[in-house]
């Protein structure tokens, strides 16, 4: 009986252990709410040789290439909309740029008690402000978001408005933040064209690239799982947030890069995340069979030589300010046009550096890209020592040839 009742006990005991340890590393996948449906395997790393424009199984949609900021293929892309936890890379821009990754936050009752996908925090835990960006942007943890909100702007609302200002100053005119998680609230919205924007310039920040491109990690108590069905399914992807709510439908930010090219891709409004993946690997196919990075001119290229009226030297070089380099069809770049506005002749003094026209690189008529023309090197104004020293050459070199013999 004694050796029964031993047994019973470490039968007890294993299984206590067992428990604990399941409570205390947790794995954890999510999106704002929670999804039931099961992705289909339709993704794969095939590229479409087609050059036809997709059709695509969302409400709007946008592609641009990064370095250019070249829109590739869009639609209702300016049309404001609930974007759900795209909302996200907003909030890791202003909590990358206000607060520092070794912060220690503690998890307010607030941020406990939130709604949707949640990494399942307790009020009164702390973590470092690095964990909760990871498990912020991995599994879309609403209450991450919400410990960081507050954490850098005292309270969500004081935190919103500085997603607002730095969404001005990023371009994104058409865009609105109320929360830093993105459930369905009123007066929240953004276009898929401002979350391109948005997107093109958190993937800036290293560390935002580098938690974005992560498809599995861990922070104290959890393992994390990355939502985005496309990382490691199709080639070059590295990037970077999904989406799910009612109001906004399955959402899918996505960047990938090839052959010297990178893009953004935004889907918002799918029915289903085999929908949004499927959409989204269209657009990606359309975007790397249709265009080529083109190196248009470098910045220091010389463009063209003027005049240089009453200056020490007679001409003066004109250099491109900026590099050119731009995603072009085979078609745009037989059409492609230049067109350019520089002066005949400049009146001494001139100075290095300064502006001196610009060109501009046209598609169909419509501008693609431009830059400005600078004036390569200073020439003085000639004085009066200037004027006869010119003179007296101009005498030696006809006294030299026997002019006056």
């Amino acid at each position: 009986m004694i050796i029964l009742n031993s047994f019973r006990n470490v039968k007890i005991f294993l299984i206590i252990i067992l428990i604990a340890a399941a409570t205390i590393i947790q794995p954890v996948y999510g999106d704002d709410e929670q999804e039931t449906e099961i992705l289909k395997p339709v993704i794969s790393d095939k590229v479409v040789e087609s050059k036809k424009t997709p059709v695509i199984n969302a409400l709007a949609a946008v592609v641009i290439e990064a370095s250019s900021g070249r829109v590739l293929y869009s639609k209702n892309a300016a049309v404001k909309r609930s974007i759900a936890s795209t909302t996200k890379i907003m909030t890791a821009i202003v909590a990358l740029e206000n607060g520092n990754l070794n912060d220690t936050v503690t998890i307010s009752k607030r941020a406990a008690d939130i709604g949707g996908s949640t990494l399942g925090m307790r009020e009164g835990q702390e973590f470092t402000l690095k964990e909760l960006l990871y498990a912020m942007l991995m599994i879309s943890a609403n209450d991450a978001a919400i410990a960081v909100a507050e954490h850098i702007g005292d309270t969500a609302e004081g935190f919103a408005e500085m997603m607002n200002a730095k969404a001005r100053s990023i371009g994104a005119a058409d865009s609105n933040f109320v929360t830093p998680h993105g459930l369905d609230v009123s007066d929240q919205y953004s276009t898929a064209y401002d979350m391109a924007i948005i997107t093109r310039y958190a993937l800036q920040n290293p560390v935002f690239a580098k938690i974005v491109a992560t498809t599995d990690s861990s922070i104290t108590g959890f393992s994390l799982y990355n939502t985005n069905e496309l990382l490691g399914a199709y080639q070059g992807v590295d990037g970077v947030k999904t989406g799910y709510t009612g109001k906004a439908g399955r959402c899918l930010i996505t960047t990938a890069q090839r052959g010297g090219m990178r893009v953004i891709s935004v889907v918002f409004g799918s029915p289903t995340r085999s929908a949004r993946a499927n959409a989204t690997k269209s657009l990606l196919d359309y975007s790397f069979e249709n265009y080529k990075m083109i190196n248009l001119i470098n910045a220091g290229t010389v463009y063209a030589d003027v005049q240089v009226s009453r200056g020490l030297k007679e001409n003066v070089s004109l250099v491109a300010a900026q590099n050119i380099v731009l995603p072009l069809s085979d078609a745009e770049s037989g059409v492609l046009e230049i067109r350019d506005y520089k002066p005949t002749v400049m009146n001494a003094p001139v100075y290095a550096g300064s502006e001196a026209g610009y060109v501009e690189y046209l598609v169909g008529g419509e501008i693609v890209a431009e830059t400005n023309l600078t004036v390569a090197e200073s020439i003085r104004r000639k004085n009066y020592f200037d004027y006869l020293a010119d003179i007296l050459k101009s005498w030696g070199k006809m006294m030299r040839e026997g002019i006056f013999a």
